[in-house]
């Protein structure tokens, strides 16, 4: 069977356990307003269903995830001979620790060589490092990616705009308000992994050492950059976005740098379902609460936790405003906006911010400084061979409007 047929029947898969999940999710919510219970008699049946969706959803993922993995080959044909060199040399060195000249590491990176030892890991290697991130990492799939050559990355911002008016064709033209300006620099870390293998199958010809080096480094830095870019503390990694100052306080008069949130009225969940409230209201709320250029391109963050909560809730004409995946490469949606399931997201629980509706593009940016550097160790572990990674990567929040909260309070 092929890929995007696995695919298609995982989404079939996914589409029946939601029609299920909405006939139990109904039946429960019919029992709630006769006041005969229901909350608890049915959460068994619920939790299979949606087990079930989830378990689909993995596959599509995964399965979409290797459908888009670049493939590791002999290289393009536009690498210029310092790029296939360095290539040619950095196998025999993951296989071998055959050394070689770092001028010619220089010559096709184009970058400084470190003093601290180890190579620089190929292009082509590289970009399925930051290819299996992106996959796996929900953060680095939607914020914005800025690749630099040092650590010494500043972004200006302008903060209020500058105002501008109308006048006629030989009207004297007066001063306009000088635009607010705020640096933002991303606090950076150095992320590392130290994955391991035996050199028995580095000395199998069949074994893709390459391939398998970008494996295991991409997963790694993938998990521990999902936790960074969600809630880092900014002490030698990126600041998360959930680690700023948040309040509830508007646009036109929030400091800069600090995030909105709109309170449930619960704590430690979304509001009781009433004849005048919907849990889905707050949902609703953060949605209004962000402009439209910002709406644009926004997205729902959630770990999968709250997302089954989600799943079960409607708008007053009695739609559920959970949409499931239809179709490859359409996402899951709430309110007609795309659902990131991310797990580092925290969960539901009394001053959580457990849900985020944002424009990441917009809001938070990513630095990736170029050079993903490698040291074989075969020492330390015998008999495996360790390589250690690393990488330097920030992050911080540029456009704090572009980003709304819920607080579970």
């Amino acid at each position: 069977m092929s890929e995007t047929k696995e695919v298609l029947n995982a989404i079939e898969a996914s589409n029946k356990a939601f029609e299920e999940f909405k006939k139990i999710n109904d039946a429960r919510l019919e029992k709630m307003e006769k006041g005969l219970g229901g909350a608890d008699e049915l959460k068994e049946s619920m939790d299979k269903a949606f087990k079930d969706m989830a378990e689909a959803k993995e596959v599509i993922l995964g399965l979409q995830a290797k459908l888009n993995r670049p493939k590791l080959g002999g290289g393009s044909e536009d690498e210029s001979a310092e790029v296939k060199q360095h290539r040619d040399l950095f196998k025999g060195y993951l296989r071998r620790g055959t050394d070689f000249d770092k001028a010619i590491e220089a010559k096709a990176l184009n970058i400084g060589t470190g003093s601290d030892g180890g190579y620089a890991v190929p292009k082509v290697i590289d970009g399925m490092i930051d290819e299996v991130a992106v996959n796996i990492s929900p953060i680095r799939s939607v914020a914005n990616v800025v690749q630099v050559s040092t650590s010494d990355y500043r972004k200006l911002v302008n903060v209020r705009g500058t105002s501008s008016g109308w006048v006629g064709e030989a009207a004297a033209r007066t001063s306009t308000n000088t635009p607010t300006l705020a640096e933002i620099t991303p606090p950076m870390g150095e992320l590392y992994a130290n994955p391991q293998v035996t050199q028995q199958m580095l000395d199998d010809v069949f074994f893709n050492a390459e391939s398998w080096l970008a494996e295991e480094v991409g997963t790694e830095f993938a998990r521990a950059e999902g936790a960074a870019f969600c809630v880092g503390t900014g002490v030698n990694q990126p600041m998360g976005f959930l680690s700023y100052t948040n309040v509830a306080t508007g646009d036109a008069t929030r400091t800069f740098g600090q995030l909105e949130f709109v309170g449930t009225g619960a704590s430690g969940a979304f509001p009781t379902v009433s004849s005048t409230v919907a849990p889905a209201d707050t949902l609703i709320t953060v949605v209004g609460k962000m402009k439209k250029a910002y709406r644009d391109g926004a997205a729902w963050l959630m770990a999968k936790s709250t997302l089954f909560t989600v799943a079960g809730m409607k708008d007053y004409q009695g739609r559920y405003i959970f949409v499931p995946t239809s179709a490859p490469g359409v996402p899951d949606s709430v309110l007609g906006y795309p659902v990131v399931e991310a797990e580092d997201m925290p969960v539901m629980a009394a001053n959580s911010y457990s849900v985020a509706f944002a424009n990441m593009k917009r809001g938070y940016v990513i630095v990736d400084r170029v050079g993903t550097r490698v040291i074989r160790d075969p020492f330390s572990n015998k008999p495996y061979v360790g390589f250690y990674t690393t990488k330097r990567v920030g992050g911080a929040v540029v456009n704090s409007e572009a980003i709304k909260l819920i607080k579970f309070i």
